[in-house]
């Protein structure tokens, strides 16, 4: 492809590519399958939602909160998405303190992770019903807001900033909602984004700036966007994006670097913060994956990207529908090292800095804890389904969702079973511990869900839960 046809540009400077694209008959992406939905009822309801980088910055930011802003709560815990809670201690027995039911949509993308307010007094879990929930850590409803995005909801995760919660919805707008009230701060719509098909990844914030990966259906493509986090207006984007991507950006202040990767298989890296593109790594092989050809030949299927970059030491780590798992030099693109499963990787992976300890999983059913600078395996365990969701580390343990419906505990160090909790659904969020508590969420329980000769039904509702220790 061009350069000519990759170019960043202002967010006002027109549609240029993507009407030419569509005026040549490039075909829409695929719909999403969808369903009947969950909503609260009146009484449940409480709101009716209609810089320059310095080596000081850098040198500032928390080894585990990857954010120089206390005041600051996102998907991953934060800038670099380590997924990394040394702090929290997981019980060696849990029972279910609560759950509610808030995902009914057939869709199969991992669902969004229920996420505390940097007090932890609140936390707000987003479902894909299109409604936005804010509850107390002991479970009682503080509010719950509908928003415009009620066919497919949400599956990314918000960004807590200042009392304000930003999120993107599968209708393809931005939203921001006050913490405190569940009252829509403002929102900004798909037509002045271009006409996103949807935003499925996770917003990051970082001095006054929302950074955020939008999906297009005709062509499949993608672009990275920013929008000013006090009044929605989209400031800048980069359409150079292939394949509906769906991971959330990843920011390493340290070598200055956004980057993300795609259902393209590739991996795209902008200098930060000016937004220069840096380069892009391709997974699936030097000449891209075999598969389904896209986009009127632009790019295959068969190595898409659906995890969000880990980064750590100059580094980026993520797997690959190409059944690997890579380490990329944030520098340049290049490769480090890669390491073999024994099926596709959909994962986000959690990554320990001060062991250089990598976890990640993969649809062979299996966890897996390496070793950050070589790729060699320390531990792998058998958690009897795939991993679609994203691995969690704290000092002592590993949290991971299965899609057998359990939500296991894994000994850090040996990867042995401490626990697993058995749900309803498959469990495809992140898991969140905070003060001594566990919160994650699962997709829907359906019938005939892979049978394209039935009619697909929902049994149940997937629920969002808290974990307490077990007494």
């Amino acid at each position: 492809m061009s350069d000519e046809s990759r170019t960043s540009r202002s967010a006002d400077d027109g549609r240029v590519r993507r009407q030419f694209l569509r005026a040549a008959g490039v075909a829409a992406a695929t719909g999403l399958a969808g369903c009947t939905f969950w909503e609260p009822t009146d009484d449940e309801s409480g709101s009716d939602g209609t810089s320059s980088q310095t080596d000081d910055v850098a040198d500032s930011v928390s080894e585990y909160a990857t954010h120089p802003d206390d005041d600051v709560t996102m998907f991953r815990r934060g800038l670099r998405r380590l997924g990394y809670f040394p702090e929290e201690t997981v019980p060696d027995a849990v029972s279910v303190n609560w759950s509610f039911p808030i995902n009914n949509v057939g869709h199969a993308a991992a669902k969004s992770s229920p996420l505390p307010t940097p007090d932890g007094e609140t936390i707000v879990i987003a479902g894909d019903t299109g409604w936005v929930h804010a509850v107390e850590p002991a479970g009682e409803l503080r509010w719950a807001t509908k928003t415009g995005a009620t066919d497919l909801g949400f599956h990314g995760s918000p960004a807590i900033v200042d009392g304000t919660a930003y999120i993107g919805g599968y209708d393809g707008d931005m939203y921001a909602i006050d913490v405190e009230t569940g009252d829509i701060v403002w929102r900004t719509r798909s037509h002045e984004l271009e006409d996103t098909l949807a935003i499925g990844s996770s917003p990051v914030y970082y001095d006054g700036t929302l950074y955020v990966i939008a999906e297009y259906g005709s062509p499949s493509s993608g672009a990275l966007w920013t929008f000013d986090a006090e009044t929605g207006e989209p400031t800048w984007s980069d359409d150079r994006i292939w394949g509906q991507p769906h991971p959330s950006p990843t920011v390493d202040l340290e070598t200055g670097r956004i980057c993300a990767g795609s259902n393209d298989g590739v991996v795209y890296c902008w200098e930060f913060p000016s937004l220069e593109f840096a380069w892009e790594y391709q997974t699936g092989g030097e000449d891209g994956p075999d598969g389904e050809s896209k986009a009127d030949g632009e790019f295959n299927l068969g190595a898409e990207i659906k995890g969000t970059i880990a980064a750590h030491d100059g580094y980026g780590y993520v797997g690959s529908w190409d059944e690997r798992f890579h380490c990329i030099d944030l520098e340049d693109g290049s490769e480090e090292w890669t390491f073999e499963f024994g099926n596709r990787s959909m994962a986000n992976p959690a990554l320990d800095p001060e062991e250089d300890v990598v976890y990640t999983g993969s649809n062979d059913d299996h966890v897996y804890a390496l070793d950050c600078d070589t790729g060699e395996e320390l531990w792998s365990t058998d958690v009897n389904g795939s991993i679609i969701g994203a691995v969690t580390a704290t000092a002592e343990t590993i949290l991971v969702g299965s899609y057998d419906t359990h939500l296991y505990a894994l000994d850090k160090e040996t990867g042995d079973r401490r626990w697993r909790v058995e749900n309803r659904g498959h469990v495809s969020s992140a898991p969140v511990p905070h003060d001594g508590r566990i919160y994650y969420a699962e997709r829907g329980v359906f019938s005939n869900y892979w049978d394209d000769d039935e009619e697909t039904i929902l049994e149940e509702p997937g629920h969002a839960y808290c974990l307490v220790e077990d007494e």
